[in-house]
């Protein structure tokens, strides 16, 4: 289906456009179809899934592919417990369609909206020293390139270039398939509680490889951090999930309602930041509970934000972290959104942020209606100190010669980039700035 351009906004609001036109595809082949005339007229094309990246890394000035349509589930090896997902499937669909066949998601991140094509393009990762983001699960992938043909990558076809493909930023052509490779159902213990700080960093690494998942947020202007510490148990464990009306007190009236309100007060009235935080410090958190894993992964996040994450070697997590807590006292800036402070395995794919290193990542928020140029700014020349690369779907401001000395496998990723797309037909501002023209 196509239909003429109407304007596209990312779920942040930090990027808009208006394609030429926009297209439904619902099949591989109506992709392949959408490229070959892409490509006829010279015009860019580029796939979108939910929009939840804030950088402009999915804005599709010229032909946008909507890919909502192309979701579901292509096949599934039981023996090897590997699935293979349509391009379009949006994460929080995932848990149903691996249910019947006893399969999960070795690790998620905290919000599951986004496309399966979309959360491994950008980088999108949770938490846990022993596991690697969403594109390390992915054993095999499936694209139509600038030509209109279909490339696969596996372990039986081109297998040296899994690690590229998997993390493509979209650069390499349209992703319609993708294969992960799963593990058996799982239930998580879930621990969240509200701690002194300084107790925090001083066992943060102690916890952090003890525990399947660790990770904290930081309210700014007070001494107390939020932990998550989550357990992995069998299929079978007894499962004791939040109550449902406990769960919406939480989620929905304090974490959406309320802390909506105290965003929006807090924008108006920067000098009610640091009460509001403190009362939200003691007011989240504190709750325990057990359920299937993908219900103790994902939260709801409702309210709108701008959002940076750096990653930097694990070693220099607390440094990072405590150059940028005195960098929001010394600045006297009102930030009104907790910091959140996740660990992450390394891995092999080319353009990772943890890539041959092990990770650990600090992400900073603004609320939507608030300018987080200053403040973002600042917190990346912190993190750029400590070797820090930044997340593919969040706000940075780096272009391909800086980025390049960062990852010791960019030069390789674009010379596939010249094989795959020599035309650059899946060029767009973004990738201009971070991989060249």
């Amino acid at each position: 289906m196509t239909r003429p351009g109407a304007v596209w906004r990312n779920w942040g609001r930090t990027e808009s456009v208006r394609p030429q036109r926009t297209e439904f595809p619902r099949t591989v082949d109506a992709v392949q179809r959408a490229v070959v005339a892409a490509a006829a007229q010279r015009m860019p094309i580029k796939a979108v899934g939910a929009g939840h990246s804030f950088t402009g890394i999915a804005v599709a000035p010229g032909a946008l592919l909507e890919l909502r349509d192309l979701s579901g589930l292509v096949s599934v090896d039981v023996d090897r417990a590997q699935v293979t997902l349509l391009a379009g499937t949006r994460l929080h669909e995932v848990p149903s369609l691996l249910a019947p066949f006893g399969l999960a998601m070795e690790n998620l991140g905290d919000i599951d909206r986004q496309s399966i094509a979309g959360a491994i393009s950008t980088g999108t990762h949770g938490t846990g020293e022993r596991f690697t983001g969403i594109a390390g699960q992915v054993v095999g992938a499936k694209l139509v390139t600038a030509s209109g043909d279909l490339f696969t990558v596996s372990e039986d076809e081109n297998p040296e270039l899994v690690p590229a493909v998997a993390l493509g930023l979209g650069a390499l052509g349209i992703l319609v398939e993708v294969t992960i490779q799963c593990v058996p159902a799982f239930v998580l213990h879930a621990v969240e509680q509200s701690e002194d700080l300084e107790e925090v960093l001083g066992g943060f690494d102690e916890r952090a490889a003890a525990a399947d998942h660790f990770e904290f947020y930081w309210f700014p202007h007070t001494d107390r951090a939020m932990t998550k510490t989550n357990t992995r148990l069998p299929e079978s464990a007894p499962r004791h999930p939040l109550p449902a009306v406990g769960k919406w007190i939480d989620d929905t009236l304090v974490g959406t309602g309320v802390h909506q309100v105290a965003c929006a007060a807090g924008a108006a009235i920067p000098a009610l930041v640091p009460p509001i935080n403190r009362l939200s410090a003691k007011i989240w958190g504190n709750r325990e509970f057990t359920d299937a894993s993908a219900r103790v992964f994902a939260t709801n996040r409702s309210v709108r934000f701008r959002e940076m994450e750096y990653a930097v070697p694990v070693e220099n997590l607390k440094p990072a972290f405590e150059a940028m807590r005195a960098l929001v006292d010394e600045r006297g800036w009102r930030i009104g959104f907790p910091i959140e402070v996740r660990v992450a395995a390394a891995d092999d794919r080319w353009l990772s942020t943890a890539h041959g290193r092990d990770s650990g990542y600090i992400a900073v928020h603004r609320y939507w209606r608030e300018d987080p140029t200053e403040y973002f700014e600042a917190v990346e020349e912190i993190m750029l100190g400590f070797d820090g690369r930044p997340h593919w779907g969040k706000m940075h401001t780096l272009g391909a010669d800086a980025l390049r000395s960062r990852y010791p496998r960019f030069d390789d990723f674009v010379a596939l980039r010249d094989r795959l797309d020599p035309e650059r037909l899946f060029r767009n501002a973004y990738l201009d700035r971070v991989l060249g023209g």
